[in-house]
């Protein structure tokens, strides 16, 4: 059973889309301001988002829901690791943790792995496709405002086991259509695609929090200076 999955995901989160766009800390990176503080603990969050994701993708890689769509190709967990040991220094492990967002996202990821793996696609579709769609476009971001006169620190946008991105998103949509899914569980899928950009807004609504109090901080230190002079 064939079915049209891949254009119903991107039509019934349209909305979702656009308000995540429109979180000041997204759009800020858009506009080419990157504070380096919250860059680094963005890609702290992500990386166990990505963990558990891709334990849980592993878990159910032959199920009938996920095995269309299962391709470690797009793992982002170890080149999440080499921007983490970039940023924090070998000993990353012990400097980083889920933030209370992050953590709420991770919860949902098992939750559904153990007892809905089919909303699993929801959220391979929202992070992996948006990863391939704007990746290389926030990399060029992220390079220009931090001043990254290398490859490192960007390593999440290389998918460097894939050759043809467009080809593959095509070849993604292909595999999301082939999915045997009645119209039930695809009105679930969709819905679980829109509480996947839910959640990935109050991760960045959170780190535009962390970015304010570093601004308003940075701006108090700047008066106390100037008041002894």
């Amino acid at each position: 059973m064939t079915n049209d999955l891949a254009n119903q995901l991107r039509e019934g989160t349209t909305k979702a889309h656009s308000m995540a766009e429109n979180v000041s800390f997204v759009k800020s990176f858009l506009s080419g301001v990157v504070d380096k503080n919250s860059y680094k603990k963005l890609v702290a969050n992500l990386y166990f988002v990505y963990t558990a994701m891709e334990i849980e993708m592993e878990k159910h890689k032959n199920h009938v829901a996920i095995k269309p769509i299962y391709f470690p190709e797009l793992n982002r967990k170890e080149s999440l690791q080499t921007d983490l040991k970039f940023y924090y220094g070998d000993g990353w492990k012990e400097e980083v943790e889920a933030s209370p967002a992050t953590q709420i996202y991770v919860d949902r990821i098992h939750q559904i792995g153990d007892t809905q793996p089919e909303l699993l696609i929801a959220h391979a579709y929202t992070r992996y496709l948006g990863d391939l769609s704007g990746g290389q476009i926030l990399k060029k971001i992220a390079q220009s405002a931090m001043q990254l006169s290398t490859s490192e620190g960007v390593a999440f946008y290389n998918f460097d086991n894939i050759k043809d991105e467009k080809e593959f998103k095509n070849q993604y949509r292909s595999a999301l259509n082939s999915i045997p899914v009645g119209e039930t569980s695809k009105e679930d899928i969709i819905s679980e695609a829109n509480v996947s950009f839910n959640l990935n807004m109050k991760i960045f609504q959170e780190l535009n929090s962390s970015l304010i109090k570093i601004m308003i901080m940075l701006l108090l230190n700047t008066i106390k200076s100037f008041r002894k002079q």
